[in-house]
């Protein structure tokens, strides 16, 4: 054998060159030898600490295998070369390979890194790392060991291979992570000046409502963001309408409701709530699927009957968001208000039955419903209205008992408020029942009870932050409605856009006359035909009908688009034109305005005798009316329930008492005797007066300025 056959063989791993050499020298004890194949790469023969032991039948089959091949020739002998080379490849991948990484003066290095190399493909680079060797033909390569780099690797290194080390940043810029709601607070934000500068201007205000003014500005907000950015933020989402927006609002109005007006008028609300939202879909949606029969919306473009019913439920009901919007700024008198804005309330639990009890049919087929579907839907009216006002009822009570015990902590008085008012919205939400009928009775509830609890400071708190809280969400409702007009998903179907408003026009009208001469005939009273008008002409249509629409399934009605887009001109007609001509109307009308001043002690104390005697009265002839069941109420309340909730009763009554003083006799008289009051260390007031010690006033005058302070 020649050294270069060595060196060749001694090219491949250790457990392969251990192997080679076993064969041949096997080879040689029989006098045989092994052709020789020149190897332009000469590599350095390891060393022999680096060679691994193999197993005694391993080394026996590799020599019979080897050496009982009897070659004729030189075709014999590359014949045993080629199979031998083959046969110890097989076994070289078949079993792992242990190896030691050398170090750099042939010896083991201490900080040497073992590693397991398992079936390695041959190596596809012509040059070595190294860069010491030559190039090799893929044929005449046998598998190597890798060494195993470790982890602590030079900088420099890093920087060769393209990695390139970080330093800590002075400073950084990093938009993207809070583009969207940076650009929701640019949204409120240039809507809140837009209202200071609206309000500044002369005549504007005069004109136009707020509400059209926040839907010019998200016009004009969705119309940059459509064509100058790509920021893709879904504006009013049905679940951030009802979760985040809504509630404030209902809140707000539900806590400062007044509770006398809305249960005298109870019925009438009723009335216009339940029977009204009713009549005007059954109207609305027939007319609108008569009207589709005759092909009046064009081929392809007329809803099925369930569709039409479905859209009909949800543009139907008057919206307690408009309304209050606009009924704010023009000052109706307390008894209009107070229907219309009822109605807007207690007609969300037939808005939210009728909606889901024709989605549901819709799913079904019409040809499939039976009786106990349609059974169904009607008990679920009562289901969902009931439980709604119990959800609202008992949190309100609940709140009142938990606010019984904050004497100690004033500052959390609020949090109790707003947040259990929420959990209520929640919880009739969780049930499937009307959260705004819950939040809205809850509101009502624990204003009676909650209010003689705390402290005078966190009412005041309570009073503006529902303020701010319900004013910022009709801002951002509005300002959406505005945004989510800019898009490219409209369906513009002109005849059913106009049939539409003119249906929800002239039905609004029919029903309120018809249903005014019902009520008429159980009030005291009576609605007149300018109130009809103002009720017929406020009803208007918002944000509630947005939501509802947008949560339509699109792959159940295919004219979803249509119906979002009919859904948007409804409401611009109803909060543009209605909302911009009612306050001219209502002037030219000489229709009773409100009147903002709080009753004196001699009318509350000559209206709570009126209700004491007309409830005698009902119940010496028998009758069971209004006044009957307010005594009744009233008597088991502060028998039973008040105790319960309210921390000092007495007290309570003392202070009611005295907030129904007038205060403006109050200061005169402190003015007219100029005296001041000094409180001793026993906080028993003491007069002082600064008139000179020989002036004395008499014991009759002093007794009755002092009665005219008490």
């Amino acid at each position: 054998m020649s050294n270069l056959t060595e060196q060749d063989y001694d090219s491949a791993t250790p457990a392969l060159e251990q192997q080679m050499n076993l064969a041949r020298r096997a080879c040689w004890r029989s006098g045989k030898d092994l052709p020789t194949t020149a190897s332009p790469n000469p590599a350095k023969p390891p060393s022999d600490e680096s060679k691994t032991k193999i197993e005694p039948e391993t080394k026996a089959r590799v020599t019979k295998a080897t050496c009982n091949a009897s070659p004729s020739g030189l075709f014999g002998k590359r014949a045993v070369l080629l199979l031998a080379l083959c046969l110890l490849l097989g076994l070289s991948q078949g079993r792992p390979n242990m190896s030691v990484t050398p170090g750099k003066d042939s010896g083991l290095d201490a900080g040497a890194v073992t590693q397991l190399n398992l079936a390695q493909p041959p190596p596809t680079a012509d040059v070595a790392k190294d860069g010491d060797e030559p190039t090799e033909h893929p044929s005449h390569r046998l598998p190597r060991a890798e060494p195993l780099k470790s982890n602590e690797q030079n900088p420099t290194d890093e920087e060769e291979g393209g990695h390139k080390m970080e330093r800590y940043p002075l400073s950084s810029v990093d938009f993207g992570r809070v583009k969207t709601p940076f650009i929701i607070g640019i949204w409120i934000l240039s809507a809140s000046i837009a209202k200071i500068g609206f309000h500044m201007t002369p005549k504007l205000h005069l004109i136009f409502p707020e509400s059209c003014l926040l839907i010019v500005v998200g016009v004009v907000i969705g119309v940059v963001l459509y064509f100058c950015t790509d920021v893709a933020v879904s504006p009013l989402t049905p679940n951030t309408f009802f979760f985040y927006m809504l509630p404030p609002i209902i809140l707000d109005a539900g806590y400062f409701m007044p509770n006398r007006l809305f249960f005298d008028n109870l019925g009438t609300i009723l009335l216009m709530a339940v029977v009204g939202t009713i009549f005007n879909i059954a109207t609305i949606g027939g007319s609108l699927y008569a009207c589709g029969l005759f092909g009046i919306y064009g081929e392809g473009e007329t809803p099925g009957l369930m569709d039409v019913f479905l859209f009909a439920s949800l543009i139907s009901a008057v919206d307690p968001v408009a309304v209050l919007a606009v009924f704010e700024e023009i000052h109706v008198n307390e008894i209009l208000y107070i229907v219309v804005f009822g109605e807007s309330l207690l007609n969300d639990a037939v808005t939210v039955v009728m909606y889901h009890m024709m989605e549901s049919y819709n799913e079904i087929g019409l040809d499939k419903i039976i009786a106990q579907d349609i059974a169904s839907g009607v008990g679920s009216f009562f289901v969902v209205a009931l439980g709604g006002t119990a959800i609202g009822i008992i949190w309100g009570f609940l709140t009142g008992l938990v606010t019984r015990f904050t004497d100690h902590v004033r500052v959390i008085e609020p949090i109790f408020i707003f947040v259990m008012a929420y959990l209520a919205y929640l919880n009739a939400e969780i049930f499937h029942m009307s959260g705004i009928l819950a939040i809205t009775f809850c509101g009502i509830t624990m204003k009676n009870y909650v209010e003689s609890n705390i402290s005078q400071k966190s009412h005041t708190t309570v009073k503006y932050a529902l303020k701010m809280l319900s004013s910022s969400a009709e801002t951002i409702i509005f300002m959406f409605l505005g945004v989510a007009t800019v898009n490219n998903m409209h369906v513009w179907n002109t005849w059913f856009v106009v049939l539409t408003i003119a249906f929800c026009s002239v039905f609004r009208v029919i029903g309120v006359i018809l249903l005014s001469a019902i009520a008429n005939r159980f009030r005291l009273h009576k609605l007149s035909r300018v109130d009809q008008f103002v009720m017929s002409y406020g009803g208007l249509r918002g944000a509630v009908a947005f939501a509802l629409v947008l949560l339509v399934d699109e792959n159940v009605v295919k004219q979803k688009n249509m119906f979002v887009t009919t859904t948007i001109a409804v409401i611009y007609f109803t909060v543009f034109l209605q909302g911009i001509t009612i306050k001219p109307l209502v002037k030219i009308l000489n229709v009773k305005r409100a009147n903002k001043r709080k009753p004196t002690m001699n009318e509350r104390i000559h209206e709570r005798f009126m209700d004491h005697l007309m409830a005698g009265i009902e119940d010496i002839v028998g009758k069971t009316g209004n006044y009957n069941v307010r005594d009744k109420f009233k008597r088991f309340d502060n028998r039973f329930i008040r105790p319960l909730l309210i921390r000092d009763l007495k007290e309570v009554n003392e202070l009611h008492l005295l907030d129904h003083i007038p205060m403006q006799n109050y200061e005169r008289e402190l003015n007219q005797n100029r005296r001041k009051i000094i409180l001793d260390s026993d906080q028993k007031p003491r007069i002082q007066f600064r008139s000179s010690p020989t002036k004395r006033k008499s014991s009759k005058n002093l007794t009755e300025e002092s009665h005219s302070h008490v």
